[in-house]
């Protein structure tokens, strides 16, 4: 048993390594690793957590290490990663003793470094079992205090407070720090919740029907992506927030939609399935790769109307008519601030500039297709995003140059119960805490008769 956890614990220094040095993504290199070492469930929980976790918190971790390593500044980055993860399962992993984790902490820093490092790996975490963790009260500023703690970076909780409020953001913050449950979606073109979910606790999954969309089921136990319902086409993995855009777009039978950014096609293949059957979904991405994901998906969930096609939305223009849809959703590249909970390492790799520079490409790109929907149409602004600079003022911008648009107020009233109460001038900005969900904001537009 030894050994396989020393392995899962090696695993997951690789990955932590992968991610600092090329900025690669936590989730796909975790899946990746996943499949090519065949790891059991038990070594797959435990590599996940050991993963996620220390990125999760890495600065926290950064600061509890701090005064260990005042003398060892210019250690080598796998010497870190090392401390940092054994740390984290010292701290927050309490079906770990602290005496296993400094062990294999040793045995690691044995295997791949020499005596020094090892020695050193064991005097620093010895010292911390001794004399314990820093205080984050050393902190006066409370605002600096919460980054550290809940380990987002300074600039980013400063402008969350400036728009948000402290007591929201501090949510938002503790809830990045946790696991997010899975979420599907029924193809209810093809089956009714009730049976879908009959059919996946047959197959020992722990699932319930979602309290807040109605095609929706959380996933407790067991990865959808496995069952035979997935495979199937009778479910799609999809976040509930993600799921309340193609409700917003109000879409009727034999209706011709423009889903701008289509890719991977969770979006796409919602819309498809709530025109069931009848008209026609067009989903474009600028990456070929990117559009046989949505033809896959497709394909796998029996949506005959989707139309999938390479093409850059900023150049619709050149190869749409005008007024051809009757509705478009842009759900547009953003900075992803919404979704840390799944992909921990944005938090650290974006900066402040780029969301200006997001900016710029999501009003361009509501400029190219805001044409090509027909008068009385509805066209959908939506992120992964809860930043404003992203959000509102695009959107506020893009109705400042476009008289010929206004806010959709009857958006509401395609809305769930549960979310009416946050949608305002036909938008909603739905932080995590609202829903247990996705960070997420949906603006609804109308272009005028």
């Amino acid at each position: 048993m030894k050994t396989k956890r020393k392995n899962v614990r090696e695993a997951a220094l690789e990955i932590l390594e992968q991610i600092e040095k090329n900025q690669s993504y936590s989730n796909l290199l975790l899946n990746n690793v996943i499949k090519k070492n065949e790891l059991d469930p038990k070594d797959i929980g435990l590599l996940t957590e050991l993963t996620y976790g220390t990125l999760q918190r890495k600065m926290t971790l950064d600061f509890y290490l701090a005064p260990f390593l005042i003398k060892n500044k210019k250690m080598e980055q796998w010497v870190r990663q090392l401390l940092r993860m054994t740390v984290f399962q010292m701290v927050y992993l309490d079906k770990i003793p602290d005496r296993a984790a400094i062990f294999e902490a040793v045995e690691i820093a044995k295997k791949r470094g020499h005596k020094g490092i090892s020695s050193l790996v064991n005097g620093v975490l010895r010292s911390i079992q001794r004399e314990g963790l820093p205080s984050f009260e050393q902190m006066e500023d409370p605002i600096e205090r919460l980054a550290v703690s809940t380990s987002h970076p300074l600039w980013l909780v400063k402008r969350w407070v400036q728009q948000f409020g402290y007591e929201d953001t501090k949510e938002m913050c503790e809830l990045n720090l946790t696991a997010p449950v899975m979420t599907g979606r029924v193809n209810t073109t093809r089956i009714d919740r009730e049976t879908c979910l009959s059919l996946l606790k047959e197959e020992g999954f722990s699932v319930e029907a979602s309290e807040v969309v109605p095609e929706a089921i959380l996933c407790y136990k067991g990865n959808l992506a496995n069952s035979t319902v997935f495979k199937q086409g009778l479910v799609t993995i999809q976040d509930e927030s993600s799921m309340l855009v193609a409700l917003s777009l109000g879409v009727k039978e034999n209706q011709e939609v423009l889903d701008a950014c289509g890719a991977p096609g969770g979006k796409t293949t919602h819309i498809a399935e709530r025109l069931n059957g009848t008209g026609e979904v067009v989903a474009l991405d600028l990456h070929e790769h990117k559009v046989k994901l949505i033809r896959e998906n497709a394909k796998r969930l029996e949506l005959p109307n989707i139309k999938a096609q390479t093409l850059d939305s900023r150049h619709v223009q050149e190869h749409f008519e005008k007024e051809s849809f009757d509705r478009i959703l842009l759900d547009a590249p953003c900075s992803g601030l919404g979704v840390m909970r799944r992909k921990p390492d944005i938090k650290y790799t974006k900066k402040e500039e780029d969301l200006f520079q997001l900016q710029k490409i999501q009003k361009t790109l509501l400029d190219s297709v805001s044409p090509l929907l027909r008068k009385g149409g509805i066209l959908v602004y939506s992120t992964c995003t809860i930043d404003q600079e992203e959000n509102q003022q695009v959107v506020q911008a893009f109705l400042d140059q476009h008289p010929d648009f206004e806010r959709d107020e009857s958006v509401k009233d395609r809305m769930p119960e549960k979310i009416k109460p946050i949608v305002k001038n036909g938008e909603m900005q739905i932080l995590p805490q609202c829903m247990n969900s996705d960070g997420f904001y949906i603006a609804c537009l109308r272009k005028k008769v």
